[in-house]
């Protein structure tokens, strides 16, 4: 179980299709922007106010600062090894095939329940658009999980099912298509931070910190560390500036000015965001009737929302920035940040599902998982089968937990990933010194340390559920590996081979 997938062979992959290297710190830093910016601003604020208050806005410091650091670590290894299958593929080559497994099994739920959390996010602003500009009304019952007060979140198992089919088919999505998604998005969350920051009052901010900092030696979950484990969902993404050192100019130096300019940017453009809500309209948590803390996400706060009067808080909002612009006096405005939410969503939605079944087919192909899951559609050349049970799965989370608590739940498996790709590259400048490193994190020995640092201090912060869903989830991974894979791996039984880049996701996305 200690067995390596052997980096030459791995690398040979990649050198199967020469890229051209034309990317340059620009178009580097506008594609880390792109990938960043969107979906955790515009489904996490409400969650994050009601675990933090103002104080949210220390939380996006600390969840950009662990992104960043990590980030250095995951350009190395993507320079040296350029291949999809992402974390997964580097632990293979540097941890063994159980570590592999473990964070592939780990990606799977990132990816998933990450993909359920911006369809639910997706669901509360057409859900607010359809009442409140269209003036159509969907049932509570079949708006929001059970936690949310309804029973079956239905618009949100329909967008699923939409980009199933749709990953099935294999539409790929164009470039100039995101490029449009990406405008639409950046251009609603400016026009909030025009519209909030002029009206901004001063006593929104206080207290600062409502719930204090959190206890992560405790049950987590709130305060600022809590708001923070919870909010780095907001910038998953950045993998896709890594990921690009393949094709990239002097990668060396522009990879990290890639990175950490569009983590930098877009922590300051969440900032503003985040300071236009707060000084605007007030994000403060909501209490029980007696003084006591109420959990995000939770049915007490669906409960005492509801027996609020006036204006709904921001924490009460499943469609937070859009609200508060109504609240403000902009209705018209928040109706538009509500329909490019409405379109721009969805895109996440599909790249995260199209993440998740990319991970499960590397698996499958490596003989980790049955076989019959990386098996091509005749006429669509899709991995089809394993792209419905992704779908299935999706929806079923989407149409019955809350927003937040999926964010949670997907950045349990994320934190564990970073933290291994950080140890394994800190192995390999020990294990293969000579391997040619067209990228070289600075001062790696502070930087990786750091982010294993950092994931750990936001893993413990997460919710109790969070962190013991992780184990949960692992021990189910566990049981499958030696009961399937360990006995049916390629490298176990001298399979080993050599696939084009381009055949480890057919006919996906591009």
């Amino acid at each position: 179980m200690w067995r390596v997938k052997a980096l030459d062979e791995i690398i040979a992959t990649a050198q199967a299709r020469s890229l051209r290297r034309s990317l340059g710190p620009v178009q580097l830093t506008l594609l880390g922007i792109g990938a960043v910016i969107g979906t955790g601003i515009f489904v996490l604020t409400a969650a994050a106010a009601q675990k933090a208050g103002p104080g949210m806005m220390i939380s996006f410091i600390i969840a950009g600062a662990v992104c960043a650091v990590a980030a250095l670590c995951y350009s190395e290894l993507a320079s040296m090894v350029p291949v999809a299958g992402s974390a997964y593929t580097y632990s293979y080559a540097v941890l063994g095939e159980l570590v592999a497994w473990m964070v592939g099994w780990a990606l799977i739920m990132e990816y998933a329940l990450g993909a359920s959390a911006v369809a639910v996010g997706w669901s509360g602003y057409v859900t607010g658009l359809l009442h409140n500009f269209a003036h159509l009304t969907i049932p509570p019952a079949l708006a929001a999980g059970p936690d949310g007060g309804g029973i079956f979140n239905l618009p949100a198992v329909i967008i699923v099912a939409l980009v199933t089919g749709l990953l099935v088919i294999g539409t790929r999505e164009s470039a100039t298509v995101n490029a449009v998604l990406v405008a639409i998005k950046v251009l609603a969350l400016t026009a909030f931070v025009a519209l909030t920051l002029p009206i901004m009052h001063a006593h929104n901010f206080i207290p600062f910190t409502p719930k204090g900092w959190g206890n992560p030696l405790g049950a987590g979950g709130t305060g600022v560390l809590g708001a923070a484990a919870s909010i780095f969902f907001a910038y998953v993404g950045f993998d896709a500036v890594s990921t690009a050192a393949e094709e990239t100019r002097d990668p060396q130096r522009n990879v990290p000015i890639g990175l950490i300019g569009s983590l930098v940017i877009c922590t300051i453009f969440y900032l503003l965001v985040a300071a236009g809500a707060i000084g605007s309209y007030g994000a403060q948590p909501v209490w029980g009737p007696h003084g006591e803390a109420i959990a995000a996400g939770s049915r007490e706060l669906t409960r005492r929302c509801s027996q609020l009067g006036g204006p709904a808080p921001l924490v009460c909002s499943r469609e937070a920035l859009a609200h508060v612009l109504r609240q403000v006096g902009h209705p018209l405005v928040g109706n538009a940040l509500g329909l490019a939410a409405g379109f721009a969503l969805p895109s996440v939605v599909l790249l995260m599902m199209f993440g998740q079944t990319r991970i499960f087919f590397c698996m499958a192909r490596d003989g980790l998982l049955p076989r019959f899951l990386s098996t091509v559609h005749p006429r669509f050349k899709t991995p089809y089968i394993v792209t419905m049970i992704t779908g299935c799965g999706v929806a079923l989370a989407a149409a019955l937990l809350p927003v937040g608590r999926l964010a949670d739940y997907s950045n349990s498996g994320t934190l564990f990933a970073f933290a291994v790709v950080s140890l394994a590259v800190m192995i390999l400048r020990f294990t293969d010194k000579e391997r040619r490193r067209p990228f070289r994190a600075p001062l790696l020995f502070v930087v990786a340390p750091a982010s294993i640092f950092g994931c750990t201090v936001l893993f413990v912060s997460l919710p109790i559920e969070a962190k013991l869903l992780f184990p949960i989830w692992g021990a189910l991974g566990l049981a499958l590996y030696f009961s399937y894979g360990f006995w049916n791996s390629n490298v176990r039984r001298g399979l080993v081979e050599i696939v084009h880049l381009d055949a480890t996701a057919p006919g996906g996305p591009g």
